[in-house]
């Protein structure tokens, strides 16, 4: 339902901003508001909506949560339903939270599961160290069993979709041990990878993993601006009964609010994370969507718009945000790599780079980027990326800039 009052931006982050008072270092884990802020956070925000996910039935909220979220956003999300929590593998057993482990069947709680010996491209599936990982991480959770089982990043291919059963299997022998309960899997896009021979973009592999049945859900990057592809798959996971779930939703909004000129200009009554949660809970055919959340009063400024109707602002704002995005943040699409002749993993820095600036999470950003065999530091400006870009964004530019900020 559409949300009554109206009021400025100022008076919106005011009212955001008193559920928060005493918070600080925003985006650090480890920092802690008091419980009278927690509490007060959550009744701002109220209890929110659940769809159902259509294959099994299970309700989640629109807003799902996530082990990277602030702890304080954690404890806030609990209190009003936030009931489907991603990646919690990267929780330590001293992270995980008491309301979670005393009502352990009221949360849904996922673990997400890598390719060994390489990485997302290079990396292999393999049943037996999968199965090695998620007991361990049973073990050091303390959760007792993980409820979704995702694979991460997901195939390279339909024909390797149709081919490999390794991940599957692992999960059918984990289900038999009562550690996982449901299949679900997390989708990037791998066309024009040229570490990834035959590699298809991430709509044709979804298409199939759905038409193929055996799991129950997929999350694929997904925000304003996105291409047909992903829209003609979303629609078609609807008829299929394939639940559908929005990751790296944000494109941008983080340095969007740090951007003076830009918000001076925004549309009052509302401001970036509020309005992509509006847009990502009312306006797609989505089950659900995770927004990163790095502080108590981002929680509030974002979930207190989840399930609420568009106003003539939130949509005026949406707007505004896919043009900034599209001149200054990547969509990950990957269609530019097949042509770059260094085969610069553009994506992958353009992902980090989304992680340090509009996350917080410069260390894990920085720690990553080092990881890669190939640094945008070889990029030769030689333009062939920008001509193949469907934003038209000036990548050269970007990677000098990520570059500089992630080395």
């Amino acid at each position: 339902m559409a949300h009554s009052s109206q009021f400025d931006r100022r008076e919106f982050v005011r009212k955001s901003a008193a559920a928060v008072t005493g918070f600080s270092a925003a985006g650090s884990f480890t920092a802690c508001a008091g419980p009278e802020a927690i509490e007060e956070a959550a009744r701002s925000v109220g209890m929110l909506s659940r769809r159902k996910l259509p294959q099994c039935g299970r309700e989640i909220t629109v807003l799902i949560g996530a082990g990277s979220w602030d702890k304080a956003a954690i404890e806030a999300g609990i209190r009003c339903g936030v009931n489907y929590w991603h990646a919690v593998n990267e929780w330590q057993s001293g992270d995980v939270p008491q309301a979670i482990l005393r009502n352990r069947e009221a949360h849904y709680c996922q673990i997400c599961v890598d390719r060994v010996r390489g990485n997302h491209e290079t990396g292999d599936i393999d049943d037996e160290e999968h199965c090695r990982f998620v007991r361990e991480a049973v073990r050091r959770t303390g959760l007792r069993y993980f409820d979704d089982m995702q694979f991460h990043f997901g195939y390279h291919s339909v024909a390797e979709v149709k081919s490999n059963p390794r991940f599957v299997r692992a999960f059918e022998r984990l289900k038999k041990e009562g550690l996982v309960r449901h299949l679900c899997m997390s989708q990037h896009s791998y066309k024009g990878n040229s570490r990834v021979p035959d590699g298809e973009n991430a709509a044709e592999i979804l298409t199939a993993v759905a038409e193929q049945g055996l799991f129950e859900h997929g999350q694929f990057i997904y925000s304003y601006g996105d291409s047909p592809s992903i829209n003609e798959f979303v629609a078609l996971a609807r008829r299929k009964g394939f639940g559908t779930i929005a990751m790296k939703t944000t494109r941008g909004a983080g340095r969007m609010q740090r951007d003076a000129a830009f918000m001076k200009k925004f549309p009052p009554g509302t401001t970036p994370y509020h309005a992509l949660a509006r847009w990502l809970t009312t306006q797609t055919e989505l089950n659900a969507a995770v927004i990163q959340i790095s502080s108590l009063r981002e929680f509030v400024d974002t979930c207190s718009g989840a399930g609420k109707a568009m106003r003539a602002s939130d949509t005026e704002a949406v707007r505004e945000m896919t043009a900034y995005a599209n001149r200054e943040v990547c969509r990950l699409c990957n269609e530019c790599l097949a042509h770059c002749e260094r085969n610069v993993p553009i994506a992958d820095i353009l992902r980090f780079e989304r992680y340090a600036v509009d996350y917080g999470a410069r260390d894990r950003a920085r720690r990553l980027y080092g990881a890669l065999d190939l640094r945008a530091d070889a990029c030769t400006r030689c333009g062939t990326c920008t001509a193949r870009c469907s934003q038209g964004m000036d990548i050269a530019r970007k990677l000098a800039r990520a570059h500089a900020l992630l080395s």
